[in-house]
């Protein structure tokens, strides 16, 4: 045969065992092992044809660990996810190993432009004008990192990206209004521990996928962040808004309202639902008056905070215009833009004391997008990989 390092001839030496962990309990076989006199590599065509990787994982065993890995601790999906639940006996470097390497997988293909499954046009729902809103949003969360030996590094931005299909309260506004149950809200992500710029393309990949062309409007959501909504505009140019999520802008406003009214949790409760509700009826402009006329003349850090929050709002007061977005029956946020966040990478990648090599993270965040994802996403590219 050909070597497949090479390319030289490899001739074969005979049958070599091999032990493999199965769903079924440990397996144990032997195939045809083949040397190359050049590179002296060995390789055994049988195992690619199997789909089996340089860890001793059948390919279904290989999904089982992965998906232990991303639901908790590596150490918890050996001792106790996969003992319970699947009779697996591995180490959590086994879990961490299997989980990395197909995360680095997963990275490889999207970047060199590849999805998973069939294409699955989605059936967009519709705004207060009847025409039918695709979503895109982009957000940014710090990753702890872990330098050598151990020792604490600086964080790295994980972005996630989205498309998404919010399904509006209202059933006319439904892309079946007479289907019989309430439709499923359905989202594409895509994350990763590198450039912003690297998010574009897997992003656009997915919108192609669902068909988002097939809308006839675009609306876009993303937090505060430095180039966000720059990146928006340049990558996905049908968007006639980006709206800053309401999320984080209550935030702000929660923030405040506790250096405002210390120790008076029922002021504090009072103001942040007003000055919300403000927002939301007219606006962060007329917000931003609002906060230019408060008195905080004794009142111990309340300047800086709202110095703080006052250049939050003169810088994005433009993207605040919640009442002709509420009025077009657009999504503002406070839902799956921060649940992305939360989904996608807070939930498994944040806990307390965690810290991450920066390839791990990337890896990590990769599989927890296409975890996360609908249409079955995991299934489709563990078929193929």
């Amino acid at each position: 045969m050909t070597c497949p390092h090479c390319h030289e001839s490899a001739r074969c030496k005979g049958f070599q065992s091999r032990q493999l962990v199965s769903l079924f309990g440990p397996l144990e076989y032997a195939r045809h092992y083949d040397l190359c006199r050049h590179c002296h590599h060995g390789t055994s065509p049988l195992d690619g044809i199997l789909g089996l990787r340089a860890h001793d994982l059948t390919p279904a065993a290989d999904d089982v660990v992965c998906l232990s890995g991303l639901e908790d601790s590596f150490a918890t999906g050996a001792e106790t996810l996969l003992r319970r639940l699947a009779g697996l006996r591995v180490s959590e470097s086994t879990v961490q190993r299997a989980t990395e390497a197909a995360g680095e997988r997963l990275a490889e293909a999207q970047h060199a432009g590849q999805t998973f499954g069939p294409s699955t046009p989605w059936a967009w729902h519709k705004d207060a004008d009847g025409k039918t809103v695709g979503y895109v949003s982009v957000d940014a969360t710090g990753v702890g990192q872990q330098g050598p030996r151990g020792a604490k590094a600086e964080g790295r931005m994980a972005y996630i990206g989205m498309i998404d299909n919010p399904v509006p309260e209202e059933r006319p506004r439904w892309a079946n209004p007479t289907a019989a149950k309430r439709p499923e809200w359905k989202a594409r992500y895509v994350s990763q521990v590198r450039s912003l710029a690297e998010l574009a393309e897997p992003l656009r990949r997915q919108a192609s996928h669902v068909d988002l062309d097939g809308a006839d409007r675009w609306v876009a959501l993303s937090d505060g962040g430095t180039g966000l909504e720059d990146f928006l505009r340049a990558n996905f140019p049908r968007v006639e808004a980006v709206i800053l999520d309401f999320y984080h802008v209550a935030e702000y406003v929660a923030k405040l309202s506790r250096v405002l009214h210390p120790g008076d949790a029922d002021a504090d409760t009072h103001w942040r639902e007003a000055t919300c509700e403000e927002l939301k009826t007219s606006g962060g402009r007329v917000v931003l008056d609002t906060l230019r006329s408060l008195d905080v003349t004794g009142r111990g850090g309340a300047e800086s905070v709202r110095a703080e929050v006052m250049t939050y709002f003169t810088n994005q007061a433009h993207r605040m215009d919640y009442p002709h977005d509420l009025a077009q029956g657009w999504q503002i946020g406070s839902g799956p833009v921060e649940s992305a966040c939360k989904t996608v990478i807070g939930e498994r990648m944040k806990g307390g004391g965690m810290r991450w090599g920066e390839d791990g993270a990337d890896a990590m965040s990769h599989l927890r997008a296409l975890f996360c994802s609908s249409d079955n996403q995991w299934a489709a590219f563990w078929s193929k990989n």
